[in-house]
């Protein structure tokens, strides 16, 4: 009775959305408050069914309900509870129950928190969220139904995938959904300001905070992901490119472009067609991820689904809005003039390079990521596009941006002169180049791609230190440092997220650069040199999981005589999914990982050993949570919550304006 429940609030929250995203909107349109007042209790009673429902569906998994097609197909009795309760999103059904409540807790919140918004505004915002939810959630009751039940239910499952069985999966789906659904936020405020004809100062102030939370969720989801990839796949790579990969990574780079857009138009009106566009492309380039995870187009251990149906069914969503919302964008044209102008050398330049870099390298990763596909339907040709094509082609437009960060952080607003600009900068520069050329000469030969890390490293890290520090004028140093303290929190933000950028693009170059690469076979009580440690595999036995079977190692990592750890590699075997993992052994530092792999045995009784050491691996995802915090540290700046500030800014009836 209580999965009935469950089906019946996801048939209710379809109506709902069909409500919020007709009545405000007409509502707007006619000027009738009490229909524009519809919106803010409609968006709140669908994330209440929906949560009920996916709270349903979550009760399913923890009790074993195996009358539960999904719960069959997903679950098994002796499986951890951890893992009962991530199995309702480590599948299709369930995982896209996830995205619609995610959509629907972002709308509530604009019900909840924008009630400084104008009305009509307010109104069409929360109606194209509405819609938004409607589609999705008409996708999930014709052709992804969570509840479908079985006739004569099995006495057990058929377990999870083992791959996702892990806690780094327990939490890389559900941040990564909040940064890819949380860009319908912004989708849906362009498209409000679209069909109003007006984008100013005050709609930008608006639209940040809630780019800026989707932004921020994306890059823990894309690090937690990267981190999961890393030990639990026992290949000791942290990006593949694989085609869902790049599916999260593009929106990242427009989210990124989307946001220093929307500064532009707050602080100067101009660039306002393209932060239109930017979030238009932004959310797009999420439905296609969507679509690319669900439609079976491409294969990867990411993907939930192999079903032509539900792959035209979301390219139809796809073209729908994306296509509706750049039809809107060419009527409305001309009521996006630019009223500011600037000069060839001034911020609103050094953004708009800043913005060419990054959506020229989100149309790279995308034209690689699909380019097999259309190979294959235009020329019948099977294609293979990698790591080689996206090193070559994507990281010199990343170096050119990391390269006009910090001058673009300090240039000045309309004009600017460089020279001036840059006197902030050259001791961080000196130190850079010298660093580079310092690594260059101890690295005694080798890639250089160690060194230009170590360059772009420190100019990032040291600009965004010398941006800070100029920013506290021109007194004595003791007053600077507490100015330094009393700076805005958006500030700081700033320059956390550009200083974090420059810590992970030091730990990518230097894995890279100099990771140490040993695969061997070895016999129990012997020992071998790898990287200056000395491993001993000193036992493998067989060990009991709760529902797997372990062969397990146990390897001494010793340096200069002295042990530094005692690693358990293992090999696993999950006897109901009939699939096995690789457990990597991993001795994690600041400076370098010991990470070790044991894998099969051989007929002379000896076992194949897979050992690496990797430099400043943990810096990748140090940098990655510094960049998050960054924007947190934006997010809680008074001047960027929502509306705050923004009456100020414009009176109402300059967004409200028909």
């Amino acid at each position: 009775m209580l999965v009935e429940l469950g089906h019946f609030a996801l048939i209710l929250a379809l109506g709902v959305a069909l409500v919020q995203s007709t009545i405000p909107l007409i509502g707007a349109a006619r000027g009738w408050r009490p229909w524009m007042d519809v919106a803010a209790p409609a968006a709140t009673a669908q994330l209440l069914l929906i949560a009920f429902s996916f709270g349903v569906l979550t009760w399913a998994f923890v009790v074993s309900d195996f009358s539960l097609r999904l719960v069959v197909l997903n679950s098994h009795t002796d499986k951890p509870m951890l893992y009962k309760v991530t199995g309702v999103w480590g599948n299709h059904e369930g995982s896209m129950l996830l995205w619609v409540l995610i959509l629907a807790l972002f709308g509530a919140s604009a019900a909840w928190f924008g009630g400084n918004l104008p009305a009509r505004l307010r109104a069409r915002v929360l109606a194209v969220q509405g819609t938004i939810g409607a589609a999705f959630l008409a996708f999930i009751l014709f052709t992804s139904n969570p509840f479908i039940r079985l006739a004569r239910p099995p006495l057990n499952g058929e377990d999870l995938n083992p791959l996702l069985q892990d806690p780094g999966l327990a939490f890389h789906p559900p941040f990564l959904y909040l940064g890819y659904v949380g860009l319908s936020m912004a989708f849906s405020f362009a498209v409000a300001a679209l069909i109003e004809g007006r984008v100013d100062a005050a709609w930008a102030r608006w639209v940040r905070p809630w780019t800026l939370a989707a932004w921020m969720f994306l890059t823990v989801g894309i690090a937690l992901g990267s981190w999961w990839a890393y030990y639990e796949l026992g290949w000791g790579g942290f990006w593949f490119w694989d085609p869902v990969e790049n599916a999260s990574f593009m929106p990242w780079l427009f989210a990124v472009a989307l946001l220093h857009s929307a500064i532009v138009v707050e602080k100067r009106e101009a660039l306002k067609s393209w932060t239109i566009l930017l979030a238009i492309i932004a959310f797009g380039f999420s439905l296609i991820g969507t679509f690319l995870v669900r439609s079976g187009v491409i294969t990867s251990v990411h993907a939930f689904a192999n079903d032509p149906e539900r792959g035209v069914f979301i390219l139809a969503i796809l073209a729908v809005f994306v296509g509706g919302a750049l039809t809107l964008y060419a009527a409305r044209a001309s009521a996006m003039e630019a009223k500011g102008v600037f000069s060839v050398v001034s911020r609103e330049s050094a953004l708009v390079l800043n913005n060419i870099l990054l959506a020229v390298s989100a149309m790279v990763v995308f034209v690689g990521t699909v380019w097999p596909l259309v190979a294959e339907l235009a020329f019948g040709r099977k294609l293979s596009v990698g790591a080689p094509f996206f090193n070559a082609a994507f990281t010199p437009f990343f170096v050119a941006l990391a390269a006009i960060l910090p001058i673009g952080a300090i240039l000045p607003w309309k004009r600017a002169r460089l020279s001036r600009a840059m006197q902030p900068l050259w001791g961080v520069l000196a130190l850079s180049i010298a660093s580079g050329a310092l690594v260059w000469a101890l690295q005694t030969g080798g890639s250089a791609l160690g060194p230009v890390g170590v360059v772009l490293a420190v100019w990032l890290v040291g600009g965004a230190a010398a941006d800070l520090w100029q920013r506290t004028g021109r007194q004595g140093w003791r007053s600077r440092l507490g100015r330094l303290a009393r700076l805005p929190r958006a500030d700081w933000g700033r320059a956390l997220a550009h200083g974090g950028l420059g810590i992970t693009i030091f730990g990518i170059a230097g894995l890279m650069a100099w990771e140490v690469e040993d695969i061997r076979t070895a016999r129990v009580g012997e020992s071998f040199e790898v990287g200056g440690y000395t491993i001993t595999l000193q036992d493998v036995r067989e060990v009991q999981g709760p529902n797997y079977l372990s062969t397990m190692a146990t390897m001494v990592v010793a340096r200069a005589g002295r042990e530094v750890a005692r690693l358990h590699p293992e090999k696993r075997v999950y006897p109901v999914a009939g699939m096995p993992t690789t457990e990597a052994g991993i001795d994690s530092g600041l400076l370098r990982d010991v990470y070790v792999v044991i894998g099969d045995a051989q007929d002379d009784g000896s076992w194949t050993v897979r050992t690496y050491i990797k430099p400043f691996a943990n810096w990748i995802w140090l940098g990655a949570i510094i960049m998050a915090l960054g924007g947190l540290a934006s997010l809680t700046d008074r001047r960027y919550r929502v509306a705050a500030g923004a009456r100020r800014a414009a009176p109402a009836g300059a967004v409200a304006a028909e």
